[in-house]
Order: structure tokens, then sequence, then C-alpha cells
């Protein structure tokens, strides 16, 4: 058994670039990974798997196919059903923290592959 403990500031400290999501532990068949987030992020969606972003710092948006867009503030939970296509963006110049907890089988950007999706998760 691995016993995880971490400190979320000392793991984004770790953090230099936006959009690339990086591993900090396990949970079941889940990966917990952290990401900065700035800018906006490309329309995907994820076809077997549901998406949870847990919002520790700024303020996620998060704009849906049905023309909503949602806020999510620190301390909210946001969760986006698999097949539901979404383009997760902050507003202008703010950096967001996320954590999300999903399978680990999720692509960071669905099927689509732009100069923003990684490939190959690492860890920190």
């Amino acid at each position: 058994m691995n016993i995880s403990n971490f400190n979320l500031e000392e793991k984004f400290a770790k953090i230099h670039e936006y959009w690339h999501p990086y591993i900090v532990g396990e949970l079941n068949e889940n990966y917990v990974k952290l990401a900065k987030l700035k800018g906006e992020l490309v329309w995907h969606s994820h076809e077997e798997e549901d998406e949870m972003f847990v919002v520790v710092s700024g303020t996620l948006m998060m704009d849906f196919r049905d023309g909503r867009t949602t806020q999510t503030k620190p301390g909210e939970i946001l969760i986006v059903p698999k097949t539901v296509e979404h383009r997760p963006w902050t507003n202008e110049g703010e950096e967001v923290r996320v954590m999300l907890i999903e399978p680990k089988s999720t692509k960071h950007t669905g099927e689509v592959k732009v100069a923003q999706t990684v490939e190959v998760l690492e860890w920190i």
C-alpha cells in the first residue's frame, strides 16, 4: 500500500506550463491530477469517462455546446458527464488552479489532438 501525503502549494509550484495536467496520486482506478490553466482549451469530450474539476484558486469557466457557460470558484466542484462536449477557459489574464480526479484512461483533450494535448502524463 502506498500512502500519499502532499502539499498542494508545493506541487503547484512545480508546474510551469498551462493546460498540462500532472499526476500527484492514485485513487482506486483514478488519477489525481493538478493543472494550472490560463486562456482556453479546445472543445472536446470524453466518450467513456466523467471528468471532475475541483477548483483550488481562480474561477474556472466552462462552455457547453448547448450554449450554457458555468463558473466554478475556489472550493467548488464541477463534474462534466461523459460524452458532453465542453471547452474550459479562464477570464483574461487569470490563472486557475485545479485538481482533477478522473479514470486513468482519460485523455487530456479526448480524441482531439492540438498543440496543448498532453499525450504522456508525468508524475510530480
